[in-house]
């Protein structure tokens, strides 16, 4: 029912470096991986919606660095740093996650710099806490100016009593960061930004050519902890660089840092607008027939009993010609109504597009109108009119595509008459074969884990909504059983022990399914599953929404009953077993945004709510973040404090340029503990129903005629 999501690929950064467009015009990035000249940050924004991957190294450090511009004026980036020995016996590596945030306060023009505030590691160990307000001016286009001033880590070389002093007391002194230990990782440490003594830095660039750019800067930053612990040696504050940009956009930096030492930066920028094939390489869609031809060749039959048998015939299989799974038909005179299944167009509006113009060449003249489903599972989502006549005026006008939006009309959905349901449509049997690869980033033993292997997917849909499914997997190769990480939870380990699954199975059932949808009334979905419901655990999901066809708000609840399933992940349980549920709120926010509010109890019994935010770009390309806070405190949790991360979803046809309802989707948590776990459904409502509303339909529309 869902498309096929391939769950923590291995590939996913790669495939996105080696295959994605880099953007033309490239800002300047330091060895932290945000805007900057080499360590130092600038006043300076990316352009809106940039995804940027940096890899510095430095001595016996090596950062890596993900880094998205939120919003024109915001950016945020995770940062995985690796530091050799830094807690010490000679083995014991420093593996690193932290978080920044950078806010543009005014932007640059004739009489004024850029300004720009900024928090680094404001969510992580401490390493690199630190504080900056900074300006940035350009000078005669090739030449940029960077000054600001410091607090925490920046506030070493130089460094003064606090100016903010005057408003506060408080603000003159600042405790460690990160005092408690790995056990504080993740809180916010409010009570330290912007206090303590501060420091000035600053630099310069110059733009030599359109690819060489020349750096300086003054960094009061005296790398204590490294110096401490590893021996890094600091011996100028004074670093300097030279930046190259590569024919596809990307940077490559060569620094000497603090006169004992050379720094290396590689930094790759991707447009989720821009598809590596903007074109696309699919199909082209068949062209309309004039309706006089439509009728000559369709429906002379010498038998007009059979004409119904043959038309569906015929319309059949037309649509499987363009990836349309036809599951309903009813003639209703001057309107003919349709559902289908989309198994191919990652963009809805792409498929009703197909399906309108199959319907155009093969009705009979007097059809006027047709109303076409999109179904999943045999169960209706939402069904949108199009007018015959539309297709062929619209046909080659340049503004085709959204002046047929603005007169199709988007209803709940078509209601289903007995008898309308397309022979042979039911039962339906499919299945999935291919290789697999999971992947773990950024875990605070190893910045990758990965598996790979076979992987079976069977699925048997008895009649519309109800529908028996099954997934395998068998490993092949990998270290993510190799993990020695033992978990120190005091609650229960409801995903801690996610290393025991994958040490102690061979052959693991994923799922095995029993699971009905149906449409209990207007605006409404409903579903059940039964089953092994997940790697981990298995039990009874019900769950209820109300998604208007043209709301941007849906609201929803689910309730589970659900027990721990052995490590074996084959049919035997666990004693531990809980009742968990949820009340959600979905919303889609002007322009590219998408919030979702979840409250509830958690698997482990705990209560709280999780809070995400997604930027959605019209082709699927997607980019979030989100973090849970319940009744477990954060000491009791443990590392990290409370669960939080960033995910990424990008679909298969953007890096392919062919049509796919496949994707790759990846979450990185700094850590996986066991406060705020949630059970992991397959085909929860929201993600069933929403590319059949109007809101997700207008984003693709412009696929309609393609």
């Amino acid at each position: 029912m869902t498309n096929l999501i391939f769950q923590g690929q291995q590939w996913l950064l790669a495939a996105l470096t080696a295959a994605a467009p880099a953007l033309a015009q490239a800002q300047s990035t330091s060895v932290y991986g945000t805007p900057g000249l080499i360590e130092t940050p600038k006043a300076e924004m990316y352009p809106d919606g940039t995804l940027v991957f940096t890899s510095g190294m430095l001595d016996q450090t090596l950062r890596a660095t993900m880094t998205f511009q939120l919003l024109p004026w915001v950016h945020g980036s995770f940062r995985y740093a690796v530091i050799e020995d830094f807690d010490g016996d000679g083995a014991n590596n420093r593996y690193d996650r932290s978080f920044d945030l950078h806010f543009l306060l005014r932007e640059e023009d004739a009489r004024a710099p850029a300004l720009a505030l900024g928090l680094r590691d404001f969510g992580g160990t401490g390493i690199y806490a630190s504080e900056y307000i900074v300006a940035t001016k350009t000078i005669r286009d090739r030449l940029k100016l960077t000054g600001g001033i410091g607090w925490g880590r920046m506030a070493g070389r130089g460094s003064f009593s606090n100016p903010l002093g005057v408003l506060s007391n408080r603000f003159k002194t600042r405790a460690d960061s990160n005092a408690g230990g790995i056990a504080e990782t993740g809180q916010l440490d409010f009570g330290n930004w912007f206090r303590g003594d501060a420091a000035l830095f600053g630099g310069a660039s110059w733009a030599y050519s359109d690819r060489l750019t020349l750096l300086a800067e003054y960094s009061p930053d005296l790398y204590t902890k490294e110096r401490d612990r590893i021996g890094f040696e600091v011996s100028s504050p004074f670093n300097f660089g030279a930046q190259y940009r590569l024919k596809n956009g990307a940077q490559l930096t060569a620094a000497y840092m603090y006169g004992t030492t050379l720094g290396l930066s590689y930094s790759y920028f991707i447009d989720p607008r821009q598809s590596v094939t903007p074109g696309g390489q699919g199909a082209s869609p068949p062209p309309l027939l004039p309706i006089d031809r439509v009728a000559l060749a369709s429906w002379n039959l010498p038998d007009a009993a059979a004409a119904p048998d043959r038309r569906q015939q015929i319309l059949t299989r037309t649509l499987e010609q363009e990836g349309l799974r036809l599951v309903y038909l009813e003639d209703a005179g001057q309107t003919l109504r349709i559902g289908v299944e989309n198994g191919t167009y990652g963009q809805a509006a792409q498929a009703i597009g197909r399906a309108a113009r199959v319907l155009a060449n093969t009705q009979p003249a007097q059809v006027q109108s047709f109303d076409i489903a999109l179904m999943s599972n045999g169960v209706p989502l939402s069904s949108v009119r199009i007018n015959r006549q539309d297709l062929y005026e619209l046909e080659h006008d340049p503004d085709g595509a959204w002046r047929s939006f603005a007169r199709a009309e988007i209803s709940d959905s078509i209601p289903l008459a007995e008898g309308g349901i397309a022979s042979g449509a039911y039962p339906h049997f499919s299945y999935r074969l291919g290789p697999y690869l999971q992947a773990s980033f950024f875990d605070p033993d190893a910045p990758l884990r990965y598996e790979i292997g076979a992987r079976l997917g069977l699925d048997y849909t008895v009649a519309p909504g109800l529908s028996l499914s099954a997934g395998l997997r068998q490993p092949a190769a990998g270290n993510l059983d190799d993990s020695q990480r033992e978990s120190n939870s005091v609650i229960q380990r409801v995903r801690s022990d996610w290393g025991l699954y994958a040490q102690q199975s061979d052959l693991r059932m994923e799922h095995l399914t029993a699971e009905y949808i149906w449409r209990p009334g207007t605006d409404l979905y409903a579903r059940t599953t039964a089953g092994y419901l997940e790697t981990m655990y298995g039990g009874l999901s019900a769950e209820l929404l109300w998604f208007p066809p043209g709301s941007r708000l849906a609201l929803g609840a689910e309730m589970n009953y659900v027990r721990q399933r052995d490590f074996d992940v084959l049919f035997g349980f666990q004693d531990y077993s809980v009742a968990t549920g949820h009340v959600s709120a979905y919303y889609d926010l002007p322009g590219d945004y998408h919030a979702q509010l979840d409250a509830g109890r958690y698997l482990a019994g705990d209560y709280g709510a999780t809070v995400t935010l997604d930027r959605e770009f019209a082709n699927g390309f997607k980019v979030g973040a989100f973090f849970t806070l319940t009744t477990v405190s954060f000491d009791d949790f443990g590392e990290g404090s409370f669960d939080k991360g960033i995910r990424l979803e990008i679909p298969v046809s953007w890096l392919t340029g062919r049509p796919s309802r496949d994707r790759l989707a990846q979450v990185i948590r700094p850590v996986l503990r066991d406060g705020g776990a949630r059970l992991n459904v397959r085909n929860r409502l929201y993600g069933v129903t929403r590319e059949a509303r109007a809101q997700q339909l207008v984003r693709g529309w412009g696929r309609f005629l393609r």
